[in-house]
C-alpha cells in the first residue's frame, strides 16, 4: 500500500482509506464480517479509517472501536464526523453548536476506544456556522489533545472554497470520482493551501455498473434502494462509463480508484466493502497506473456527460 502525506498535518495515510459507514455498520451486517473486513484492510497496508457519529443509526462507530481493539494504533488515523447525529426513525438530526460538537468529539473518543483523534471532521456544516465560537470551541480541543486534524466534510463547492481560506482547518472531504471532474480546480486550490484532500465517494457510489448486477445479497438490495430513491442523476451518468468494467487486467473498481489516485493532489481516496473479495480487489488499486489510453477514454466520457 502507498501512502501519501496529509496536506500539512504531519500526518501520512494510506493513499486508500477504509469507510466504516452505511451497511458495514449496521446489526443486520454480521459482527464477525465486519471487524474481519478491518482486521483484513490493516494487514493490507490500510492506516486511515472513516466513519462518523450519525452513520450506520449511530453503530458504526462503537463497531469500529471493537474492530481496534488490542490493536497497534499507533501508526492508524481514525477519522470521525460531528455535526450530524441519529434521532431516531431513520432520521439524521444537525447541530454545530459548540457545546453539541465539543460532546461528540468527546464520546466519539471513548466510542473508538482511542486516546485522541486523529482527524475530526464537521459533517456537512453550512458557512454561517463555522462562526468565530466554533472555531475557538474546536481550537480547545486540539489545545487538550481530543483531536490532532481538523477538517470539513462537505459535497457542497462554496463551503469547501470558506474552509481553504480558514487557517485552522486542515482537511477538506470533497465528492471525487470519475462522475465528478469538476471538483478537480478546487481539490488544487485546497492543496496550495496546505489543506489534505480526502475524496469521498471514490467508487461514485457503483453507480458505473448497472443496477441490477449488483444484487447478489442484502446488502446490495439496501444500497440499490438507495440508488434509486436518492441518485438517480448519478445513475444515468454512470452508464456512460460502463466501459470501466471491460478493461483488460483491471477491474471497474480498480480503474475507477486509480483515475482518483492519479491526481496526486489527493491525499487518500476513501471506500467502503462488505466483502472481503472486493476489499482486496480494491485495495490493489494503490500499485495501479492508470494508463494513458484508459484516461482519455474516461476523460471524454466525461466530457459527453
Amino acid at each position: 500500500m502507498r501512502h501519501r502525506p496529509l496536506g500539512s498535518t504531519g500526518l501520512t495515510v494510506s493513499e486508500l482509506g477504509f469507510g466504516c459507514a452505511s451497511w458495514w455498520g449496521k446489526p443486520q451486517f454480521g459482527e464477525r464480517e465486519a471487524l474481519g473486513l478491518v482486521h483484513a484492510a490493516l494487514d493490507l497496508g490500510f492506516t486511515f479509517f472513516d466513519t462518523g457519529a450519525s452513520y450506520s443509526a449511530g453503530e458504526a462507530e462503537p463497531r469500529l472501536g471493537r474492530a481496534l481493539m488490542d490493536r497497534d494504533l499507533s501508526r492508524l488515523v481514525i477519522a470521525t464526523k460531528a455535526g450530524t447525529h441519529h434521532a431516531g426513525g431513520g432520521r439524521i438530526a444537525r447541530d454545530f453548536s459548540p457545546a453539541a460538537i465539543v460532546a461528540s468529539a468527546e464520546r466519539s473518543v471513548r466510542n473508538l476506544g482511542v486516546e485522541g483523534l486523529g482527524l475530526l471532521q464537521l459533517h456537512g456544516p453550512a458557512i454561517g456556522e463555522l462562526n468565530d465560537d466554533l472555531r475557538a470551541a474546536l481550537a480547545d480541543l486540539k489545545a487538550r489533545g481530543v483531536i490532532r486534524a481538523l477538517g470539513v466534510n462537505s459535497f457542497d463547492p462554496a463551503v469547501i472554497e470558506h474552509v481553504i481560506g480558514l487557517p485552522d482547518f486542515d482537511v477538506v472531504m470533497v465528492d471525487y470520482n470519475v462522475l465528478r471532474p469538476e471538483r478537480e480546480p478546487l481539490i488544487a486550490r485546497a492543496a496550495a493551501a496546505g489543506k489534505g484532500v480526502l475524496a469521498g465517494m471514490a467508487l461514485a457510489m457503483g453507480h458505473t455498473r448497472p443496477l441490477l448486477s449488483r444484487l447478489k445479497g442484502p446488502q446490495d438490495v439496501w444500497y440499490a434502494a438507495r440508488a434509486f430513491a436518492r441518485h438517480r442523476d448519478e445513475l444515468a451518468r454512470g452508464a456512460r462509463f460502463r466501459f470501466l468494467h471491460r478493461q483488460p487486467g483491471v477491474t471497474g473498481s480498480q480503474a475507477a480508484l486509480g483515475y482518483v489516485l492519479a491526481n496526486p493532489q489527493v491525499s487518500c481516496a476513501v471506500f467502503g466493502a462488505t466483502r472481503m473479495a472486493h476489499l482486496q480487489e480494491n485495495a490493489r488499486a494503490s500499485a495501479l497506473d492508470v494508463s494513458s489510453r484508459l484516461m482519455r477514454q474516461i476523460r471524454e466520457a466525461q466530457e459527453a456527460a
